[in-house]
């Protein structure tokens, strides 16, 4: 079962509840990994303290103009939808960094003028933390193919039961590829104007994926109750709600684990898995044909 910790805006805790999740899972003797695709600020390494045991590249395709063949056409540059081509006075200029390697331009080159090169864009590192399995992805400073690395972080998925996926803030591109495989989707805000707002976005997307959902409330005693009503208009779950206790903040700035500094909210986080593993079941029972039917 792949869960995914996502959220419409930085800042709301996802990391928080994706590494205090897995290792409370972990600790009951489950089979768990901890994957964190927020590539461009990985920083679940920093409460789990992970042993890493191997490094590798992540290396992208991008084209390379061979100049004896190039006419100067431009339908390279027209079929590029990143604008990491354009034609100058018939001269091909490339710009690797904007490139996300799809291949388009060299599919519909009439006159095969262009190859394909490699370059690195991150890399990837995986390691345990005693019994939880965990990788993570670092995008080298200045790219953008945070895809890319988001991918490669989720093909070192192994054998394990559960997977837990601590997804970039916001709902652009490298949020979906972090969230498209899910089985459950944990959306994470705050009871705040900015938190609703955001929320809604991040309702709209899971719901264009088709992927189930419920949400998580975070500092549940302070704002409004904007965010519960709207959850309780669109019939939304809210399956977690953690108080804004000076406690947790003082855990996070040292690096610890709320599980481990306050000890009662253990059961919060036990209590979430139970929830989230009595929907996931509900669902694939729903999604299964009976045997007469078959």
């Amino acid at each position: 079962m792949i869960i995914a910790i996502a959220s419409g805006k930085g800042g709301t805790g996802k990391t928080t509840i994706s590494t205090n999740l897995a290792l409370t899972l972990a600790r009951q003797g489950r089979s768990v990994q901890l994957l964190d695709c927020d590539v461009e600020e990985p920083n679940c390494h920093i409460f789990v303290r992970p042993e890493i045991h191997s490094s590798r590249k992540v290396d992208v395709r991008f084209p390379r103009v061979i100049e004896e063949r190039c006419t100067g056409c431009g339908v390279c540059a027209s079929v590029c939808e990143y604008s990491a081509i354009i034609v100058v006075k018939g001269k091909v200029l490339i710009f690797p960094e904007l490139c996300h390697g799809c291949g388009g331009c060299s599919l519909f080159c009439p006159e095969k003028a262009l190859e394909e090169a490699g370059r690195s864009v991150g890399i990837v590192e995986q390691g345990v933390a005693g019994t939880l399995g965990f990788v993570h992805g670092l995008l080298d400073i200045g790219e953008l193919a945070t895809p890319a690395v988001i991918r490669e972080v989720k093909r070192s998925v192994g054998e394990s039961d559960i997977v837990i996926v601590d997804s970039p803030p916001g709902t652009s591109c490298p949020v979906i590829e972090s969230v498209k495989d899910a089985d459950f989707v944990l959306l994470v805000t705050e009871p705040t104007p900015f938190g609703l707002n955001d929320l809604k976005i991040a309702v709209e997307m899971v719901r264009a994926l088709g992927i189930p959902f419920s949400v998580a409330v975070n500092r549940c005693d302070i704002g409004d109750e904007a965010v519960r009503g709207y959850c309780r208009d669109e019939g939304i779950a809210i399956v977690l709600n953690i108080p804004d206790d000076r406690r947790i903040a003082e855990a996070y700035s040292r690096g610890e684990m709320i599980i481990d500094a306050v000890e009662e909210y253990k059961g919060l986080f036990e209590e979430l898995w139970q929830t989230i593993s009595n929907r996931h079941c509900r669902d694939q029972e729903q999604e299964t044909p009976s045997r007469e039917m078959v």
